[in-house]
């Protein structure tokens, strides 16, 4: 019986940049003769796909865009995060519940305790390793600036994004074992070598 893989995930404000290295990291770890899913939330099934288009454009009320967000995730975990752990695949994912923490629950105002409890009534899990991708607002929007048509995140205002990125750094503050912040305002390359020694550390089963 194959051991269980190891599930890791990038979390950040929009524009940080942690979708720059989703990819590099799953074929860092291809390349060590592993399998890994490349995968994103909301999203990740036909059916979080719809959901996500959804919640990404339409108007709604914040109780309804957090119930998306975790019908989508419940999707996500039963059909591929958890199949993949389970025959010793490594996950690597754009977003998770630590998202909807720091955008529902903060940006928006929901606060912590109904999160969490959907993510305990849903049982999902935590993941074995987050980097947070962290760099100042006024970097993000520029990042931003002219790449695509904002989705209804990114058009919202300065406010929610200091909201959104204070209750990632709690997050981060909570879980310090499990969530790393990467100074993401550094060139790439000095990016990638922090994140290649983390890799190199969880494959050798020191954390």
């Amino acid at each position: 019986m194959s051991a269980r893989g190891r599930f890791i995930t990038l979390e950040g404000v929009d524009g940080a940049g942690k979708s720059t290295h989703t990819g590099w990291i799953a074929d860092f770890l291809r390349a060590q003769g592993l399998e890994v899913v490349s995968t994103r939330e909301p999203g990740g099934t036909p059916l979080g796909e719809k959901l996500r288009a959804l919640a990404l454009a339409e108007p709604m009320g914040l109780d309804t865009e957090t119930l998306i967000m975790f019908a989508a995730r419940c999707e996500h975990v039963r059909q591929v995060i958890e199949p993949a752990l389970a025959r010793g695949a490594w996950v690597v994912c754009d977003r998770f519940t630590d998202a909807t923490y720091a955008y529902q629950g903060g940006g928006r105002g929901l606060g912590e305790a109904r999160v969490a409890a959907l993510e305990a009534w849903m049982r999902a899990g935590r993941p074995d390793r987050t980097w947070l991708f962290d760099v100042p607002l006024d970097v993000a929007r520029q990042r931003l600036a002219g790449a695509r048509e904002p989705d209804r995140f990114e058009r919202e205002g300065a406010a929610f994004f200091e909201r959104t990125r204070a209750a990632y750094h709690a997050r981060a503050a909570a879980e310090p074992d499990r969530i790393r912040i990467i100074d993401s305002t550094r060139p790439i390359a000095e990016v990638r070598a922090e994140l290649q020694a983390g890799l190199e550390s969880l494959l050798a089963g020191r954390e």
